[in-house]
């Protein structure tokens, strides 16, 4: 490849980080190129009304606001490749970046991969996924006014989305598999002191019911000590057992915290090799949401493009 192949930003994901960087970069007149994955879109195509994304007073799809971002961002010039990532060489600059079929070269790297929530498996939760099951309370419990709901879970995330569900639920009902829990026991505390939460433990969710009608209307629970089984009239069923960055490509490269996401410097978005950049929930464990991500995209596109224009500036003759 010659000079001109090298791409002055490549940003990998096609979520609310990924197409936000696309914007900035774009309309820095840096002509980028987004890798956004066959499944672009993100975690917000599994999602059905977003309320919380400033811009939208009446709600939106998720799917719908996804394609109004990455349109926005077509809008001023991004390329799109609608591919996966198979690869990375970040040995050296250019960076290397290899789909199944073509290898492209980068200047400065954003990587925008996200995250997703580990799921139970049931047939009947991915069926209702979106229709009830929620992977994200913070984002749909205001959906569930007065309504009974169960959480999954027994970590932290799960005490505080059941907590947070409170303030919009009738009753939430905490399933735990075992009857010991790794929440602190602060949090634990709270939960059980909370008069609309009910914690039943040795029990798990052996199907999700209302795939017929397309909309939760109940689970079927399973004692773990007896194998007795039991159902609850539900409106929404909430799966609290954590997230997995999208990191696998990068960990052989890029400095990571032990559950693989990707550390950045302090008030950037700037990783351990220089002119590589990581944006959204790929390195934000803790709040993970696409207001979030679309911010930290922001910021990664204006870090690479002080970084390209530093470095042009350096080569400039002198007089």
């Amino acid at each position: 490849m010659s000079e001109k192949d090298v791409r002055n930003v490549i940003v990998i994901g096609g979520g609310p980080a990924g197409y936000t960087a696309g914007l900035y970069a774009a309309r820095a007149m840096l002509e980028p190129l987004v890798i956004e994955g066959v499944s672009w879109g993100g975690q917000l195509m599994i999602t059905s009304e977003v309320e919380n994304f400033p811009g939208y007073p009446e709600g939106v799809l998720g799917p719908q606001m996804m394609s109004d971002l990455r349109i926005q961002a077509e809008r001023f010039g991004t390329d799109f490749v609608t591919d996966d990532v198979v690869g990375v060489d970040l040995s050296e600059r250019p960076f290397r970046v290899s789909t199944g079929d073509e290898e492209f070269l980068a200047k400065t790297l954003i990587v925008a991969t996200g995250a997703h929530a580990r799921q139970l498996g049931l047939a009947s939760e991915l069926a209702l996924r979106g229709k009830g099951v929620s992977y994200c309370a913070v984002c749909d419990a205001a959906f569930f006014r007065g309504a009974d709901v169960v959480v999954v879970g027994g970590g932290g995330q799960a005490m505080e989305d059941a907590l947070f569900l409170t303030r919009f639920a009738n009753k939430v009902t905490l399933v735990h598999r075992r009857d010991e829990f790794r929440a602190e026991p602060i949090m634990l505390a709270r939960a059980k002191a909370n008069e609309k939460i009910e914690i039943l433990t040795c029990a798990v969710a052996e199907e999700v019911l209302g795939v017929e009608g397309g909309r939760v209307t109940g689970v079927r629970l399973r004692n773990t000590n007896n194998g007795d089984t039991s159902e609850l009239e539900i409106s929404g069923f909430f799966v609290a057992i954590g997230h997995e960055p999208n990191t696998a490509l990068f960990l052989d490269w890029l400095d990571h915290d032990e559950a693989g996401y990707l550390i950045t410097k302090p008030r950037s978005t700037a990783t351990n090799v220089p002119g590589v950049f990581a944006a959204g929930d790929v390195q934000d464990p803790v709040f993970r949401q696409a207001i979030t991500a679309a911010g930290s995209g922001c910021m990664a596109s204006l870090e690479a493009e002080r970084m390209l224009a530093a470095e042009e500036h350096e080569q400039l003759p002198t007089a």
